[in-house]
């Protein structure tokens, strides 16, 4: 009888530390999820400088690294982005790392070749 009380005791123990260990998980989590929130707040604020620019935007999600096109509109998670052969394209704004208008030349043609 007595064997059993210690081994309930142990399980009740069990169960609270594990308790515990998730309650501070959820916590952890949602700290670092309005972490995220503020950043992506800030890309917001000023990738809408951008709004109706030819720009190059790089990403950490795109084959060749980066994207160019008109930014039409940004929302919360994204932004639209106009290709100039007429296509659009919704990019997270989780993986954009930078915005960058295109460069022109002194009589404002777009130059050819755009080096990083």
């Amino acid at each position: 009888m007595g064997s059993y009380l210690v081994i309930i005791a142990v399980l009740i123990i069990f169960f609270c530390i594990r308790r515990r260990r998730r309650t501070a998980a959820v916590a952890w989590q949602i700290l670092n999820q309005r972490k995220q929130n503020k950043e992506n707040v800030v890309m917001k604020e000023l990738a809408k400088q951008f709004i109706g620019e030819e720009c190059i935007i790089y990403t950490i999600a795109s084959n060749d690294g980066s994207i160019q096109g008109v930014i039409k509109e940004i929302d919360d998670g994204g932004m639209v982005i106009e290709r100039s052969y007429g296509g659009r394209e919704i990019v997270n704004l989780d993986f954009v790392t930078r915005i960058r208008q295109y460069p022109r030349k002194k009589n404002g043609k777009k130059k050819d070749i755009v080096w990083d």
